[in-house]
């Protein structure tokens, strides 16, 4: 029976005290803290929504298994989780991946439930199908909690920023490669080291690979550039670099131009721009997530730890700045419990929140076209002529340099006449093209021993 079969004969009074059926999908960090919080926050959620909520069952693998601090009732837990979604109002996802929690939303929706989820990386790959089925059965699909943990991000770029335009996201919302990259900063620590302590600390899996590698801010990014630009973006539309290459050097580098080194995930429009043939490129979007250097005086570059933040540059309202804890039981389902409470007031009151909206289609670029700085190492041979050959191939390919500096190496033991130096180049901005070809150049020249270190550069 759907909620309307149930209360058509009712009167007001029976309405109000009829609960809203919530099936949880899930119950690990984050599931068993939204199961606690549903339990201990049930009278104030009651008088937020106008309806009680009642948890009807929490599907689980290991029903039982001791969960007695969430608060649920033992018989709840339940291995069928196909028949849960099938008898609930609202479900409540968060057990991530792409199966079986797509199978299950889409099931839940075809039965009248609206789905909360925190599944960015279904999202990722497969909103517009979950979009469709809830446009197609009139439910509502909230996921606030995907994207950065906490923080209320998700929801003013579709609501509060939906008048304006927005013209860039540059943001950290992965809270273990900031972590790493944090320690490698203010500790001096190796990689490997600051890895094995995001692990010690709960911050990374046993396998870290999605967040060092960008596959988890990658998901992120496709998320907010789809919201931001009203475009479908998928995670494969989005280049992606990890950090596991970043090196000591890398940090000191950025230390000397009184930088950090940040995951960064970049979402911005390009409007038409000049091609370097003369002729004309066309605009769209860029969305990418890389290591880059920022000034330390960027908002961005004092975020700590295993926090998250994103700045958003819209026409209007200008600059914008999201801060607090991306990741963790509470955080997580704060922003669970946020949208849990927006849907269930859509049942009881009637009307649904924003769906998709892909009225821009805007063309999503290649990485080549996307404007960036480059700060460059070299190790060249020190000698007359060098300079202007380093600055022919960087004018060769359009890139304008904005500062050099260079600094005496110790001799080579194995060539003590051949004396070395490190050329240090930051250039304006210029297409990510064209600065990969300058860096390719540089490497074939007989003068250059060795292109010690290449990152972009961001925030200025």
């Amino acid at each position: 029976m759907s909620e309307t079969d149930r209360t058509v004969t009712q009167s007001p009074a029976q309405l109000q005290a009829q609960p809203l059926r919530v099936a949880l999908l899930g119950c690990g960090v984050v599931g068993s803290a939204v199961a606690r919080l549903l339990t201990e926050n049930a009278g104030d959620l009651r008088a937020r929504i106008g309806r009680p909520l009642e948890i009807v069952g929490v599907a689980v693998r290991r029903p039982d298994k001791d969960r007695s601090e969430t608060g649920v009732d033992a018989s709840l837990f339940t291995q069928d989780a196909a028949g849960l979604v099938t008898r609930a109002d609202v479900v409540i996802e968060v057990i991530g991946g792409i199966e079986p929690a797509r199978t299950l939303i889409l099931s839940a929706m075809e039965h009248g439930a609206s789905v909360v989820t925190a599944n960015k990386a279904l999202l990722a790959e497969d909103g517009p199908r979950l979009y469709q089925a809830a446009q197609d059965r009139n439910v509502d699909l909230y996921y606030e909690a995907s994207v950065a943990g906490a923080i209320p991000l998700l929801r003013p770029l579709r609501e509060s920023l939906v008048g304006d335009d927005v013209h860039r996201i540059l943001g950290i919302v992965n809270g273990t490669t900031n972590y790493v990259l944090d320690k490698m900063d203010t500790t001096g620590a190796g990689f490997a080291d600051a890895v094995e302590q995001a692990q010690a600390l709960g911050y990374a899996e046993a396998d870290p690979t999605a967040d060092v590698e960008g596959f988890d801010a990658a998901a992120k990014a496709a998320i907010l550039a789809s919201l931001a630009f009203h475009t479908r973006v998928a995670a494969r539309d989005v280049y992606r670099e990890g950090i596991t290459e970043v090196s000591a050097a890398d940090i000191h580098a950025a230390s000397e131009m009184d930088c950090v080194v940040k995951l960064l995930a970049i979402c911005e429009r390009i409007k038409d721009h000049p091609a370097q043939d003369g002729g004309h490129a066309g605009g769209g979007i860029s969305v990418r997530v890389h290591p880059a250097m920022i000034p330390r005086t960027h908002p961005l570059a004092g975020v700590r730890e295993a926090f998250n933040a994103v700045f958003v540059e819209a026409e209007s309202a200008g600059s914008l700045m999201f801060y607090g804890q991306g990741a963790g039981g509470d955080p997580t389902a704060s922003a669970i419990l946020g949208d849990v409470v927006a849907v269930a007031r859509h049942k009881v009151v009637g009307g649904l929140g924003p769906g998709e909206s892909t009225y821009q289609d805007l063309p999503i670029l290649e990485m080549g076209q996307a404007q960036t700085r480059y700060h460059i190492r070299l190790d060249v041979a020190d000698r007359p002529g060098v300079l202007a050959q380093v600055a022919l191939a960087f004018a060769e390919h359009g890139v304008s340099i904005e500062t050099v500096r260079q600094q005496p190496l110790a001799r080579d033991p194995q060539d003590p006449d051949q004396t070395r130096a490190s050329l240090v180049v930051v250039t304006h901005s210029a297409s990510d093209a064209a600065l990969a070809a300058t860096v390719d150049a540089l490497a074939a020249l007989s003068t250059v021993r060795g292109v010690t270190s290449v990152m972009r550069v961001e925030g200025e």
